[in-house]
């Protein structure tokens, strides 16, 4: 029995914030319906780096295609939302209020629900911005902190999305074993602002202690002697990381450097770091006489912190992520199957698999408003009048 066995979510999102936190809901065991328009969720169309947005985030879910303005559309949500544990949704400020459907207008049909809005800012005087990713990296530190110096960089991937939708979860967590004790739901809000100070935390905290201007990565001084990437004899690249002597002494050993391993000067990390004028110039051009496959060979069996540089579809055949179950083979919308990430827990002898592929628009329709009592005359009158999408 997976642990959230048992929840009915009512999802209405698009993107990534809200279908994250979605996800893991409904990888977890939940019964997430995600709740689209008739012409399919907009993010199913996206291009360029959006391509992947929908069907990663929407395995384990039911599709539901309505009108949400008609008024078939709100009586069919308001008797589902009298089912339902948990609300999901990201839309923009004001969208779900004025679509009669905000918390205040839910709450009453059942006060077990717990309603999850995530949005760009929490309450205060940006609450009705609109943000994005992007926008919190730039005004929340984390451009500032991942690229060079006067070239903010957003991160490579939608972290502060994912971060937000998780933070959306443990809040949804929470209010449910609030639940066992009061028998009633909670309003909980998550934000990408928010979320990126949070992840700033460790930063503001130096800048507060050190009274000076906070580095970006790349220009940090690292607290190791030895934190960096090098380059190969053939042409590839290798992050290593020294953080301990007990560490130094093993890489000076694999790598066939004994007199540094018993050189005075370099037997402590701050005794490195003074001396890494000479050091780091050294060790690039001993990795640089070494193949990648080399390297990685000497570091592994010496037990040290190492990584190659891998790109996205490298992970595809990455023996850690094949062992086990932390890869799901998954059917996506086009016909394409491929092997994407589960969620990243060991959970006891519990699995987290695949359920459903990403659904088409309206798989579930029909079956849902069955449930709900509707007959097939009225299914296919709503069908015919464009009001529902069904298969």
């Amino acid at each position: 029995m997976l642990p959230l066995q048992g929840l009915k979510v009512l999802e209405f999102t698009h993107a990534v914030m809200g279908p994250a936190c979605g996800l893991l809901l409904a990888d977890m065991g939940a019964e997430v319906i995600h709740i689209e328009p008739p012409e399919g969720d907009a993010t199913r169309r996206l291009k360029g780096f959006g391509t992947g947005y929908f069907p990663y985030y929407s395995r384990n879910k039911k599709s539901l295609a309505i009108d949400l303005k008609s008024a078939e559309g709100k009586e069919i949500i308001y008797k589902l939302a009298k089912q339902a544990d948990i609300v999901v949704e990201n839309f923009g400020p004001g969208t779900m209020e004025r679509l009669g459907y905000g918390y205040q207008a839910l709450r009453p049909l059942n006060e077990r629900l717990i309603y999850c809005s995530l949005k760009g800012f929490l309450s205060g005087p940006y609450e009705k911005r609109h943000a994005m990713d992007e926008v919190v990296q730039m005004m929340g530190g984390l451009a500032y902190m991942t690229g060079p110096p006067g070239m903010p960089l957003r991160a490579g991937t939608s972290v502060i999305d994912i971060t937000g939708g998780m933070f959306g979860l443990i809040g949804i967590l929470a209010a449910l074993y609030e639940r066992e004790r009061t028998g009633k739901g909670k309003f909980v809000k998550g934000a990408l602002f928010e979320t990126t100070a949070f992840l700033m935390g460790q930063h503001m905290a130096y800048g507060a202690i050190t009274k000076v201007p906070v580095p970006p990565m790349p220009a940090r001084v690292s607290a190791w002697s030895v934190y960096r990437t090098f380059q190969t004899a053939d042409g590839e690249q290798v992050f290593i990381g020294i953080i301990s002597d007990k560490h130094w002494e093993k890489f000076c050993r694999a790598f066939g450097k004994d007199e540094w391993a018993t050189d005075p000067r370099l037997q402590t990390n701050n005794g490195r770091i003074d001396e890494r004028e000479w050091l780091l110039p050294a060790i690039e051009q001993l990795m640089a006489s070494l193949t990648k496959a080399d390297i990685i060979s000497r570091c592994e069996a010496a037990e040290i912190p190492f990584a190659p540089i891998a790109r996205p579809e490298d992970l595809f055949d990455d023996p850690q992520l094949n062992h086990g179950n932390s890869l799901l083979q998954t059917t996506l919308p086009d016909g394409t199957v491929a092997k994407l990430p589960n969620v990243p827990l060991e959970y006891g002898d519990t699995h987290f698999e695949l359920r459903n592929n990403p659904p088409a628009i309206g798989e579930h329709t029909a079956e849902l408003l069955q449930s709900l009592g509707y007959s097939e005359e009225q299914i296919a009158e709503w069908r015919n009048k464009g009001l529902i999408a069904s298969l």
